[in-house]
C-alpha cells in the first residue's frame, strides 16, 4: 500500500532492501547489477526499484541525507512493506589512519548525539547496533570474494558544517570512540532494533580527517562498486 512518501503498491518490495543515500546511486546500482529492474516508487525524487540479482528477488531504495530521512523511509519499508532487512550502503570520512580512503567498513556500532531514538521509542540510548547475522553474512561474503572489509563504529553526526563553537573532529572522536563519519545509520539502527527487524551498514571511506585525503569521482566510483558488490552478494543470502 502507499504511503506519504512511498507510491509503490503493497508486494513491491523484497525482503532485503539495499539503501543508499543518493538517489541517483539507487538508479545506478539498480541498472547495473539487478536483472529486469523496475521503477516501483519515486515521490520527491528518491528512487526505488525492485529486480532480481542472482535469480533472486532484491531491491533497492534511496534514503536521502540524514537520519530523520532515513528514519522515515526504513520505517515504512519495515512497516507498510514487510521489509526484512536494510542494508544502508554509503560513504564516510575517516577519523583515524586506521581506515584510509577506498577502505570498506562495516559498522559494529552506531553512536550520536541525535535524540531519534528518544522521540522515535522511548530509547535512551547514545550508542545503538546492527543485526548480528547480518553482520556476519557480511563477513563471511568479504572473505569468500577476498574483499577487505574492516569492522568501525560509525559516528552518525546531524551535522555537516560546524562553526568555531563546534566540537574538533579529534574531541568528538575522543569522547563517542567512532571510526569514521556519516549521517544515517543511528536511525536505521533505531528503527530495525524497535521494531523486530535487520539492519546493516556498509561504507566506503570517500575522505580522511586525518591525512585530508579525498577520492577523486574516478576512484569513489570504483570503490563502491566493491562496497555494493559485497552487499548484493550478502544480500542474496540472508
Amino acid at each position: 500500500m502507499a504511503t506519504p512518501h512511498i507510491s509503490a503498491p503493497e508486494g513491491a518490495f523484497a525482503k532485503t532492501v539495499l539503501m543508499p543515500g543518493d538517489p541517483l546511486r539507487a538508479k545506478l546500482l539498480a541498472e547495473t547489477f539487478l536483472e529486469n529492474p523496475e521503477l516501483v516508487t519515486s515521490v520527491r525524487n528518491i528512487l526505488g526499484y525492485t529486480g532480481t540479482y542472482k535469480g533472486v528477488r532484491l531491491s533497492v531504495m534511496a534514503s536521502g541525507m540524514g537520519i530523520p530521512s532515513i528514519g522515515i523511509y526504513s520505517h515504512e519499508l519495515y512497516t507498510c512493506y514487510d521489509v526484512q532487512n536494510i542494508i544502508r550502503i554509503g560513504s564516510a570520512g575517516s577519523y583515524t589512519d586506521r581506515l584510509n580512503v577506498l577502505d570498506v567498513v562495516l559498522a559494529d556500532s552506531a553512536v550520536s548525539d541525535s535524540t531519534y531514538p528518544l522521540l522515535h521509542s522511548g530509547n535512551l540510548a547514545h550508542v545503538l547496533y546492527p543485526t548480528p547475522r547480518i553482520n556476519e553474512t557480511i563477513l563471511k561474503k568479504a572473505e569468500e570474494l577476498k574483499i577487505n572489509c574492516k569492522l568501525g563504529r560509525v559516528n552518525s553526526s546531524d551535522v555537516f558544517y560546524g562553526t568555531e563553537k563546534s566540537e574538533t573532529w579529534q574531541e568528538l572522536r575522543d569522547r563517542t570512540g567512532a571510526d569514521c563519519v556519516e549521517m544515517e545509520s543511528f536511525g536505521l539502527f533505531e528503527n530495525a532494533r524497535s521494531l523486530g527487524k535487520g539492519a546493516a551498514c556498509l561504507l566506503t571511506i570517500s575522505d580522511s580527517f586525518v591525512t585530508t585525503q579525498a577520492l577523486s569521482a574516478e576512484d569513489r566510483q570504483k570503490s563502491f562498486m566493491e562496497m555494493m558488490r559485497l552487499a548484493l552478494e550478502s544480500s542474496i543470502v540472508l
